[in-house]
C-alpha cells in the first residue's frame, strides 16, 4: 500500500457560514477532453477524498459541462454531497448581456433548469457591469437569495474598489446580496489580487476561490524542457491560454518550485498548490484534470505543508516588480 493521503479538509468562506473544501473542482474539461465516464471517475474520487466545492459555468464545453453534471448528479453522487458554484454568462441579445436583472435572472433558470436541481449553493455574478444600476444588480440577487434559489452569492473578476463599493452598498440596502466571496486567477505566476482584490475582500469578510492556481499548468514544470504533445500548451484552442504564463520570470518561479518540491521529496504541483491553497484570505483553490489521475494528484496536496523557509523563498522569487 502507498502513504495515506489526508482527505481534503473543509474551510468557511470569508465571514460566512458556507463551508467548502479547500480544493474545489473545476468542471473546464467536461464534455470536451473529458468526457461522462471519465468526469464520473474525478467526481466519485473527488467526493471520496472529501471535496465539496464543484464549479461550474455555461462556457465550459459550450455548455455539455452542465449535462455531465446533471447526469451525475442522477446516477454518480448524491446532491447534498456537492457544494454547487455556479455562473451563467449569456451573449447580448434583446435582454442584453451583463449584471441586468433580465440577463441575471434568465441565466440562473437556464442553470437550474440545466442541472435539474432547485438551488445552487454559491450563485457567481458578474463583478461589475457599468451599464446597469448597481442596485438594481443588488435587488434581483437579494430576491433570487429569498426565494431560495441560491444560497450565497460571488462576484467573479471585481476589482478592489468594485468589491468594496458593491458590499458597501449590499450591507446598506440589500443584505442578502453581500458578496461572500470573489473568483479571481491566483498563483506563483499570478499575484495581481494582492494589490487590491485581497485587501478589500479581507476587510468586506469575502473569501477567494482562485482559479488557475497551478499558474495554467506551468508550474507543475511540465514545460520546463518544452511542450509535451498532449498538454494543453499543445492544443490550438488553449495553447495561447497557456503561453501568457511562459515567460522569462515564470522560468525562474518555476526553477524555484522545482527546487523546493525536490528538498521536500513532493511534486512541483503539490508545492504550487499548497502555496496558493495556504495564502491568507483564499478560502479554495478550484484545480481541472483531464482525467481523475490528475485530480488525484491535486488533492494528494493535501498532504503537503511548506515550512516557513521554502514559502518564503517562493514569496521573494515571485514576488510582483
Amino acid at each position: 500500500m502507498g502513504p495515506r493521503v489526508p482527505p481534503v479538509l473543509q474551510r468557511r468562506v470569508g465571514d460566512s457560514g458556507l463551508r467548502v473544501s479547500r480544493i474545489g473542482l473545476g468542471t473546464m474539461t467536461w464534455g470536451d477532453d473529458t468526457d461522462p465516464d471519465g468526469a464520473a471517475e474525478q467526481l466519485r474520487s473527488f467526493v471520496g477524498a472529501g471535496g465539496t466545492l464543484v464549479e461550474i459555468a455555461d462556457g465550459y464545453g459550450g455548455g455539455a459541462a452542465q449535462d455531465v453534471l446533471a447526469g451525475l448528479l442522477r446516477r454518480a453522487v448524491a446532491r447534498d454531497d456537492l457544494v454547487l458554484a455556479g455562473r451563467s454568462v449569456l451573449p447580448d441579445g434583446p435582454h442584453g448581456g451583463g449584471a441586468g436583472r433580465a440577463v441575471l435572472l434568465r441565466g440562473l433558470d437556464r442553470v437550474l433548469r440545466r442541472l435539474g436541481v432547485e438551488h445552487l449553493d454559491l450563485w457567481q455574478v458578474p463583478g461589475w457591469d457599468g451599464e446597469v444600476p448597481l442596485d438594481e444588480t443588488l435587488a434581483t440577487v437579494d430576491a433570487a437569495v429569498a426565494s431560495g434559489r441560491v444560497r450565497y452569492v460571488g462576484l467573479v473578476g471585481p476589482t478592489g474598489w468594485q468589491l468594496a463599493t458593491t458590499a458597501e452598498r449590499a450591507r446598506a440596502r440589500w443584505p442578502r446580496a453581500l458578496p461572500t466571496s470573489v473568483q479571481a486567477e491566483y498563483s506563483l505566476l499570478a499575484r495581481d489580487s494582492e494589490v487590491e482584490l485581497l485587501p478589500a475582500a479581507a476587510h468586506h469578510g469575502a473569501g477567494l476561490l482562485a482559479w488557475a492556481p497551478l499558474g495554467r499548468g506551468v508550474l507543475t514544470g511540465k514545460y520546463a524542457e518544452g511542450t509535451p504533445p498532449e498538454s494543453r500548451g499543445a492544443s490550438a484552442a488553449l495553447g495561447p491560454y497557456v503561453e501568457e504564463r511562459r515567460t522569462e520570470r515564470s522560468s525562474r518561479i518555476v526553477q524555484a518550485v522545482l527546487t523546493a518540491a525536490e528538498g521536500l521529496g513532493t511534486s512541483p504541483l503539490s508545492v504550487a498548490l499548497a502555496w496558493v491553497r495556504d495564502q491568507p484570505g483564499v478560502a479554495a483553490a478550484v484545480v481541472g484534470a483531464r482525467d481523475a489521475a490528475q485530480l488525484g494528484a491535486s488533492t494528494a496536496a493535501e498532504a503537503v505543508e511548506l515550512p516557513d523557509a521554502i514559502r518564503a523563498a517562493l514569496d521573494d522569487v515571485s514576488r510582483r516588480s
